[in-house]
């Protein structure tokens, strides 16, 4: 039902060949019937399980299985089954239109969404160039308009995996070093996937999220000189061998955070190149994150801003334009 609804709505804009997005709530109805035979036997908790082993990360089925069937559960499977019917209803056209403004016309998104009931409450994607997933922890307090962001922001970041490897083809050449860097310009697509799941430069990325939200936002994209200096240093130390092996993934790791510069960093600029240059220019940008470095520089300049400019040294050791 709810994928015949996402052709119809994009059929009208000429995407069904590019859009295929649909719900699985079958983990989630099998944890609300407190059927543990059940649970283990649906895609959804196979692929969590699959998804935790591939990161190294320990999975404790015995655990799941108190959780499942613990009195907690019992007692809210009302509340739960509820949010996983308003969640169901979400605008996955919308969601999936949004990814589209910000992506190349190549780009194609296929994915199945699973709200899941599970111990942890994060929610993520996984396997996103071969069989693309989105776990969505089931959370009574989330609003459909901010599942539906989270969605338009995973869809936007399976859409540029299904571009294929032409970026990393590209970085061959480089030295190892350019390569780690290049490499790791992609986590600007972090922002990117903010401003596309927001809508536009003229939204708040956080603008259905709670105040404490947008107040962290704020706050973390007000370091934006500062935290384009940290990351620029991180890419420096690396073309410097100042950072090398397990120390550039660690280092890297930590411009997540909650959403960190990756996101913040990303965000802006993309905000910036839109906003000087049109939309097109942040979507080249997306399938080479080298372009939205570049486009960035050009625009502070251009606009004469009182913003840093990323190091020439960076940009022509990765091969910018």
């Amino acid at each position: 039902m709810k994928l015949f609804a996402l052709a119809l709505a994009l059929a009208a804009l000429g995407q069904t060949s590019r859009v295929a997005v649909r719900f699985d709530t079958s983990e989630a109805d099998a944890v609300l019937r407190a059927d543990w035979s059940e649970v283990t036997s649906t895609t959804g908790y196979q692929r969590l399980k699959a998804r935790e082993l591939s990161m190294g990360r320990p999975f404790d089925e015995e655990a799941f299985r108190r959780f499942v069937e613990s009195d907690d559960i019992a007692r809210r499977a009302d509340e739960l089954r509820r949010t996983v019917d308003v969640w169901t209803h979400a605008d996955l056209s919308g969601a999936a239109g949004r990814a589209l403004k910000y992506l190349p016309p190549d780009a194609k998104i296929r994915a199945t969404v699973y709200p899941v009931i599970k111990p942890q409450g994060n929610s993520f994607v996984f396997e996103t160039n071969t069989n693309p997933a989105i776990f969505l922890s089931v959370d009574s307090s989330r609003t459909p308009a901010q599942i539906e962001n989270t969605i338009a922001h995973e869809l936007h970041h399976i859409g540029l995996a299904s571009l294929g490897p032409e970026y990393e083809t590209s970085l061959s050449k480089l030295s190892p070093e350019a390569q780690a860097v290049g490499k790791w310009l992609t986590a600007f697509g972090e922002g990117l996937a903010m401003l596309a799941a927001a809508g536009g430069p003229e939204v708040h990325p956080h603008a259905v999220s709670p105040a404490s939200d947008r107040e962290r936002w704020d706050r973390d994209a007000a370091n934006f000189p500062s935290d384009l200096a940290k990351v620029q240093q991180f890419f420096l130390d690396v073309l410097d061998h100042k950072l090398a092996g397990d120390r550039v993934q660690q280092t890297a790791m930590t411009f997540f955070g909650v959403q960190g510069p990756w996101y913040t960093v990303g965000w802006k600029m993309a905000v910036l190149v839109e906003q000087t240059f049109g939309r097109e220019a942040v979507i080249q940008g997306a399938a080479d994150p080298r372009v939205l470095l570049g486009n960035y520089n050009r625009a502070v300049r251009d606009r004469q801003l009182d913003l840093p400019l990323w190091s020439e040294r960076i940009l022509s050791a990765v091969g910018s334009q």
